[in-house]
């Protein structure tokens, strides 16, 4: 799958070169025991990551309002907020206004646009690698997923404007998430109650990408026209992506299209074989607005093609050839009268195809009869993208279609004796249906599973500077599909894992409550405690067998129980002024903590090959086991003085995440310790900044796993912004140069599964632009 459509994205975008630049100066204020500052020049941005010309802003006094509700959710998934309409009939029609910014600088709990233009990564996942309390889990460039606190998979629940994305990357590390970096305006990790709006069970937190694919957040009379691109050299690698909007009237569009081609990328030790990835995607939505709301609909389509680095996958040129295309539609209405000042809803279906493909193994070569390669030609004519060299055969296959639906009803606010309560009552619905063919199914055989949930969000202003919020979600899942019969020992005989069709149902209940306090200084305090159950998934449940993408043999357990977690976090950040800072620490105790655990037994095709030595598969077992995670992340920037009429000031962040099993051993692939700094410069229109990450070496590591060393990861970049044209036609441009790895150190990741196989990338610059008219 070499798609010229998204070629055309690129040979268009690549066009402009250039280097990221950051989304705002951060403007000083004057506060009591610190100097005073002078105005400053700052870069704005709009909720798009349009940058508009530069503005001059005083320094606040120190009695200036701080952020408020840094926590509270926008009614809508997509940052988008309705304001209150009067009872009177309006005489314009509905548009909603942007959701207040969380403006911790540099933040924690989001991917900016900034960050997004000068980060190096192919993948969604590699989004979150250098963040704090976060990373990735780096199995191929073109498949990453985030680890949040240590965190992945299933305890890690990806929207996109606040649907399921409908995937599988969840159900193996090989597995891409369908959620280009270029097709993704902001990220935002949601925590504490407002989680509890999406799904149970994410202690990590949910991970949401926000993008304007069903036009919104759009203003009468607006078109916008955003191209940009990039080339990187540690893999000869070049993107691009364009997008339009328009709103003519009460009818607003937007299109896009993107792609990207890397190829095998450098190490400092050689070429990493088999890491190359090409992908592309398109997308088209329009929304129609009326007097009391709007109805929007989009389709997009993402489609990649990547490989799969170290061991025999390498070898054997393993890599997936993957597609999905998604049909997603939102409203909202807003009641004139009664205790609902407006109901919101969502409807998404997914339908997702992938192949695994690579060249047959030895043993597969003295089996494989007429049959099977006749099977292979028919189901590569089917979804018209199979093998393309010669050699090749398709290994395993999976499609699942999704369905999803929520519905939300906002109630208006309640005066009461103790303050204001508003919140919001919501229902949701899914339905996953998952295919499997050849090798897949002898991993996991098809299985369907339904999700219903009620939950219900409440927050009361105790006072100006004290919130209380609440949520509490109540699930039912049904699981059916077919669970193994394995031998205790993980071993032959028998020669092969008997199945037999099993039904799994499970009703899990969490809830979460959290409070935050305004103090002087404009800091903000929070705290939260949550209680949450996870049910297991079909994989975790039923897998039992072979994974040759990820080099694995799944063993699952299908007497899995509900996982438990209790959970406390405590924070406090400030966002404005010379010193903007956020840290916070937290602790959860786990009853019941589903894990993948590598057995040490190797196996190749067969159950009865299992106890060989040097298997080309790592058995890997399900199992469940009390646990504790406890945790601190934090991250700060002050600004030092002023020089040359630009803003110089120094960063500093550090991390860590501590994970033992009840039985202390540790738990499989955590983090290491993280500690880092850095300086940077920024007037009006440039932004330097070079920074160094120190990760320890990680040697807390579960019964035969690698042990990763210590690294040091130094970036810098350098970018210039500024206005292209009239500023009133609101046209910027965005151009630089960023480095990763400038030490071309020997990075290994601990939450990878192939962290003694795979290096990744050395020293690499990229050239990027950006350009909005």
């Amino acid at each position: 799958m070499r798609g010229w459509i998204g070629r055309r994205a690129l040979s268009a975008a690549a066009l402009l070169m250039g280097v990221s630049s950051v989304t705002s100066v951060w403007a000083q204020e004057a506060t009591e025991g610190e100097a005073e500052a002078p105005p400053v020049e700052v870069i704005q941005e709009d909720e798009g990551g349009v940058q508009l010309p530069p503005i001059t802003v005083e320094a606040p006094s120190e009695s200036s309002a701080p952020t408020r509700a840094r926590r509270r959710p926008a009614p809508d998934a997509a940052a988008v907020q309705a304001e209150p309409v009067p009872v009177a009939e309006p005489a314009a029609p509905f548009t909603p206004s942007p959701a207040q910014k969380r403006a911790v600088q540099p933040p924690i709990d989001a991917v900016t646009p900034a960050e997004i233009e000068r980060s190096p990564a192919q993948s969604f996942g590699d989004l979150f690698f250098d963040k704090p309390g976060a990373t990735s889990t780096s199995f191929a460039p073109g498949a990453s997923r985030p680890v949040l606190r240590g965190l992945d998979g299933h305890r890690v629940d990806i929207q996109e404007n606040g649907l399921g994305i409908g995937d599988v990357s969840a159900l193996g590390g090989d597995h891409a998430v369908p959620i280009d970096p270029l097709a993704a305006d902001r990220v935002e990790i949601v925590r504490g109650p407002e989680s509890l709006r999406y799904t149970s069970g994410s202690v990590g937190g949910v991970v949401n990408a926000i993008n304007g694919r069903i036009p919104v957040d759009i203003a009468p009379g607006t078109t916008r026209l955003e191209v940009q691109g990039a080339g990187t050299t540690v893999d000869d690698g070049f993107d691009g992506a364009v997008q339009f909007e328009n709103r003519t009237g009460n009818v607003a569009v937007h299109v896009d299209a993107y792609g990207r081609n890397a190829e095998d990328y450098d190490t400092p030790l050689g070429i990493q074989d088999n890491s190359f990835v090409e992908t592309e995607g398109q997308s088209a939505g329009a929304t129609l607005f009326f007097d009391r709301g709007f109805f929007g609909t989009s389709v997009s389509r993402f489609a990649s093609d990547y490989g799969i680095p170290g061991g025999e996958e390498a070898e054997l040129g393993i890599h997936i050839d993957m597609e999905q295309v998604r049909w997603t539609n939102r409203g909202a209405y807003l009641p004139l009268n009664g205790p609902v000042s407006e109901v919101r809803f969502w409807l998404g279906y997914s339908d997702y195809d992938h192949d695994e493909i690579g060249q047959e193994h030895d043993h597969e070569e003295e089996h494989a009869g007429e049959d099977d390669h006749e099977h292979e030609e028919e189901h590569a004519e089917e979804h018209d993208h199979g093998p393309e060299d010669e050699g090749e055969v398709v290994h395993g296959t999976f499609a699942q279609k999704t369905w999803e639906a929520r519905a939300e009803f906002q109630q208006r606010t309640v005066t009461t004796s103790v303050g204001a309560l508003n919140g919001l009552l919501g229902f949701s619905w899914s339905h996953n249906d998952l295919h499997t063919e050849g090798e897949a199914e002898e991993f996991l055989a098809p299985n369907t599973t339904q999700d219903v949930a009620t939950y219900l969000f409440e927050e009361l202003e105790l006072s100006d500077h004290l919130r209380l919020q609440g949520a509490a979600r109540l699930e039912h899942r049904q699981i059916d599909g077919y669970a193994p019969e394995v031998p205790a020992d993980l071993l032959p005989p028998p020669d092969e894992i008997a199945t037999v069709a099993a039904g799994r149902d499970f009703t899990p209940f969490s809830a979460s409550i959290g409070l935050e306090r305004d103090l002087p200084r404009a800091m903000v305090l929070r705290a939260d405690a949550e209680y949450s159950e996870r049910a297991p998934t079909a994989a975790e449940l039923f897998s039992k067998g072979p994974h040759h993408a990820s080099g694995t043999f799944d063993i699952g357990d299908p007497g899995l129980g509900i996982e438990t977690a209790k959970s406390v976090e405590i924070g406090i950040a400030r966002d404005v002024g010379r010193f903007r800072f956020d840290a916070g620490a937290y602790h959860t105790d786990f009853d019941g903590f589903i894990f993948q655990e590598l057995t040490g037994i190797t196996c190749n095709e067969e159950f009865e090959s299992c106890g060989i030595e040097d298997g080309e598969f790592d058995q890997v077992l399900t199992g469940q086991q009390d646990a504790t995670f406890t945790g601190a992340e934090l991250q700060g920037a002050y600004d030092v003085t002023e020089i040359a009429g630009g803003i110089f000031g120094v960063t500093g962040r550090y991390d860590f995440v501590h994970a033992k099993f009840a039985d202390g051993t540790y738990v499989p692939r955590i983090p290491p310790h993280r500690l880092g700094g850095g300086v940077y410069w920024q007037d009006a229109h440039w932004l330097a900044r070079v920074n160094l990450l120190h990760a320890f070496e990680q040697d807390e590591v579960a019964a035969n796993e690698y042990e990763t060393p210590a690294y040091d990861l130094l970036n810098a970049s350098l970018s210039w912004s500024g206005a292209l044209g009239d500023a009133k036609f609101g046209e910027s441009l965005t151009l630089g140069i960023a480095a990763d790895n400038l030490l071309d150190d020997e990075i290994r990741n601990a939450a990878s599964f192939k962290a003694d196989e795979v290096l990744l990338p050395g020293r690499s610059f990229k050239l990027f632009a950006k350009a909005v008219f």
